[in-house]
């Protein structure tokens, strides 16, 4: 599990340290350390930010978090330390960290939850970080540090939901739902795989963008609120074979009416209120998938796929490590198109 151990010098870290939200955030000295048996020490070059993270900096008593607490679960970075019986790794190698830190392979499980960076154990907001050995993988050959800090959370959530348990195929019909992080991974891994995606998003200039990536039709939810009519037009009433839900319970109404019977949603936010009736989701035989990030095997698989296809993640922006507070507040605004990324690199 990762961990930072006091020794030594003294480096830059982003600590929570009221409930008063983004303004809370405050640039800190924290110990240096070094790297114990089975360890690695990493100099953290970039960060991207989810809106898992602002939830968590704007209400950490949600999840009963000991204050002064350092955020973010996706950093990439450098190898400058190695602890004793480390093989497989050295010194100056580009590496990510994993968002769960103990799930390697096979199914979740209770423990491993508990191993979530920037939510069960501090984040990598910090210029160093120190984590096992195990809690890596070794960065994509064609992905800058800023691109490879995108991945471990959306990317991979992606990856899981739509390839790992989606299993999805050439000319199968994929909703997506908004532009952030998520359903823009989505978009690349469906393109990547032959599939044909339609989204969704209350704006045109980013519908638009999103055709660029590959999209094959895109939806107005403002100028359809029946988006799941639009839907059913586009796939001659049938419904689409896979959905990546990230909207939560104020639109998984809409999402279930949209899917095909015998498809495929996988559950992945919780934006949006609302109340379910799970008739239809009986009467379709509707496959619905709890997606949780995914494993270090999972992550391995995605990295030699957007490496073999020179996939490069959307970045909206990057920010200054000094000033990060508005990473977040651009997120809270939700003006941004792809991934948020606070450069760190010293």
């Amino acid at each position: 599990m990762a961990k930072f151990r006091a020794k030594g010098g003294k480096l830059r870290a982003y600590q929570i340290t009221d409930y008063t939200g983004v303004d809370s955030l405050a640039c800190v000295e924290v110990p240096d350390g070094e790297p114990g048996p089975g360890e690695i020490k990493v100099n953290i070059k970039a960060s991207s930010i989810n809106y898992r993270d602002l939830v968590t900096i704007e209400d950490p008593g949600a999840r009963n978090l000991l204050l002064p607490f350092v955020p973010n679960s996706d950093g990439a970075g450098e190898i400058v330390g190695l602890g004793s019986g480390v093989k497989g790794l050295e010194i100056g190698q580009r590496v990510v960290g994993c968002f769960f830190q103990d799930w390697l392979d096979g199914p979740i499980s209770p423990a491993v939850m508990e191993s979530a960076l920037g939510g069960s154990i501090g984040g990598v907001l910090r210029e160093e970080m120190i984590f096992n050995k195990d809690g890596v993988v070794k960065i994509p050959s064609n992905l800058s540090y800023a691109e490879a800090a995108t991945l471990p959370c959306a990317g991979l959530t992606a990856w899981h939901a739509l390839i790992e348990q989606g299993r999805v195929n050439a000319g199968d019909t994929v909703l997506l739902l908004g532009t952030g992080g998520v359903s823009l991974f989505a978009l690349q891994f469906a393109v990547m795989h032959g599939a044909r995606p339609i989204i969704t998003s209350s704006s045109n200039e980013k519908l638009e963008r999103a055709r660029q990536l590959g999209a094959s039709h895109t939806i107005n939810y403002i100028d359809n609120p029946q988006w799941h009519e639009e839907v059913l037009s586009l796939t001659g009433g049938e419904g689409v074979d896979h959905v990546v839900e990230v909207g939560g319970a104020g639109t998984l109404a809409q999402s279930i009416e949209s899917t095909r019977v015998g498809g495929h949603i996988y559950l992945i936010g919780i934006l949006a209120k609302g109340e379910i009736n799970p008739t239809s989701l009986m009467r379709k035989s509707l496959h619905l998938h709890g997606i949780y990030v995914g494993s270090r095997a999972m992550f391995e698989r995605m990295n030699k796929a957007v490496q073999a296809t020179n996939l490069r993640p959307v970045i909206d922006q990057v920010f200054n490590f000094v000033g990060a507070q508005d990473a977040y507040r651009k997120m809270r605004s939700k003006k941004h198109f792809g991934k948020l990324v606070i450069n760190i690199g010293h």
